[in-house]
């Protein structure tokens, strides 16, 4: 299924983190958050501006982000839980990482 975000949405999934901590101690399912770290999968034509001028967003799909906790909406799409959200939602986005197509 496609999915195109509109205005300054994005579409969102989730990085999954390491199972285990630093020292060697094994997280289980139950203790852990929920990750956020996230891959953007796509993203909207950007916002409007006063003058009516669509300004892009700063993000673009393949980009890792940081996000807040509580951030988005989930949805659920072709049996994966995915994001959506605005831009002004991402704290930050994040260079030097591997992407988890690359994980995989």
């Amino acid at each position: 299924m496609k999915f195109r975000p509109l205005h300054d949405r994005i579409l969102v999934r989730r990085v999954d983190e390491d199972q285990k901590t630093k020292g060697g101690i094994i997280i289980p399912d139950t203790a852990k958050e929920k990750p956020m770290q996230g891959e953007v999968i796509a993203v909207g034509p950007g916002a409007r501006s006063e003058k009516g001028e669509l300004v892009a967003l700063d993000v673009k799909a393949g980009d890792r982000i940081l996000f807040g906790k509580w951030s988005g909406t989930e949805v659920k799409m072709d049996g994966e839980e995915l994001l959506i959200m605005k831009e002004s939602d991402v704290m930050g986005i994040i260079t030097g990482a591997k992407s988890s197509k690359a994980a995989a």
